[in-house]
């Protein structure tokens, strides 16, 4: 009897061993399977993502290939819209200067120069700025020789000039060449006066010759020379909407009564039109591109004047006295780079629309108008 009773109490605990061994394997097998689930969604969820990366990778690599990411679409596609209107504080702040008589007799040799007839001081611009020269007016004007943001200076507009009004013999010279000479005087900005041209231009090269859909700027061709100014002023509305103005002369005087010192600086820079994207640089709008050794490096510094054709060697400007800083090299440049920087310009507060073209060079300035001050000769 005992040994019965002892049975049936070793089996009620066998099966209460086995009933927790099953429980626990339950679970087990519960947490393993969630385990697995969750594995799977995740591994599922990876593949997934990795098949969208390769499928979105895929599209911007037929994408690229086809041009639509590329840095001329880029720039032509750019948005151009401005700033919130508001009353443009530079606007008709221009101090006007008659254009004057250069010379007292101009048929004297020496030719004897109007000098106590300038507002200022006679010097003009553009001059001959090969390296060695220097011009045969003595003037009391001391160029700025450093950055002129040191001097508390910001660039007030953008413009450029077909060919060259500055003379860098070797650079941009009477021995340049470009796209269409006719006469010695080229013909594709309708009746724009041209200047000096770079040697960069050969026309068995696809990069001078190809064409290119501008979109923002106006009267623009592969392979032509232009010269670009920034003027720059410490009057100007520097860091606000209202910094960049056409006419230039309205950014350049803009808190002309506010403050003393005044100081005027123009940069220069010569570029050749090429179409390729090798040499596109994002930012034309403010100054000089200065770049490695050769670019923007190598300057002229001199006092001079306003420039356009409007002036010449008989009637000469009164805003002199204005610090040139000249690249004395010509430089390559993309069309979609100067396209950018008609884009910019289109989404200023002020309308840039005025200075979207070239512009007229004006005739090389005799050695008699030339400053004597040249300080990187």
């Amino acid at each position: 009897m005992f040994v019965i009773k002892a049975a049936i109490a070793l089996l009620a605990v066998a099966s209460e061993l086995n009933f927790a061994t099953a429980s626990k394997l339950r679970a087990l097998k519960t947490e393993k399977t969630a385990k697995e689930t969750k594995s799977g969604k995740a591994e599922k969820s990876s593949k997934a993502e990795k098949s969208s990366k390769a499928e979105k990778s895929s599209k911007v690599d037929k994408a690229s290939k086809a041009g639509i990411f590329s840095k001329a679409n880029k720039a032509q596609c750019l948005p151009t819209t401005r700033p919130p209107p508001m009353t443009n504080p530079c606007a008709g702040a221009k101090v006007k200067l008659p254009n004057i008589e250069c010379y007292i007799d101009a048929m004297s040799s020496p030719k004897i120069v109007n000098t106590d007839a300038f507002f200022i001081s006679p010097e003009q611009a553009g001059a001959n700025v090969t390296k060695g020269y220097n011009g045969s007016l003595n003037v009391t004007n001391i160029p700025f020789t450093k950055p002129f943001w040191m001097e508390g200076m910001c660039a007030v507009n953008v413009h450029w000039h077909l060919g060259t009004e500055h003379l860098s013999v070797g650079e941009y010279d009477e021995n340049g060449s470009g796209p269409s000479v006719e006469d010695g005087h080229r013909r594709l900005a309708g009746d724009a006066r041209s200047g000096y041209q770079c040697h960069h231009y050969d026309g068995t090269d696809s990069k001078f010759t190809k064409k290119y859909e501008w979109k923002h700027c106006e009267k623009m061709h592969v392979g032509e020379t232009y010269e670009v100014h920034w003027p720059h002023s410490n009057v100007g509305d520097c860091a606000t909407p209202n910094q960049f103005q056409t006419p230039f002369y309205d950014g350049v005087f803009c808190n002309f009564e506010k403050i003393e010192d005044t100081k005027i600086g123009v940069q220069s820079q010569v570029f050749t039109i090429v179409n390729d994207e090798s040499y596109y640089y994002p930012d034309l709008m403010h100054g000089m591109i200065v770049d490695g050794d050769d670019i923007g490096t190598d300057k002229a510094i001199y006092t001079g004047s306003t420039t356009g054709t409007s002036r010449n060697n008989t009637m000469c400007s009164q805003y002199t006295g204005i610090t040139w800083q000249v690249d004395r090299k010509c430089q390559l440049v993309s069309a979609s780079s100067f396209d950018k920087m008609c884009a910019d310009m289109k989404s200023q507060r002020a309308d840039m629309s005025g200075d979207l073209y070239p512009h007229g060079s004006r005739p090389l300035v005799d050695d008699e108008l030339a400053a004597n001050n040249h300080a990187t000769r």
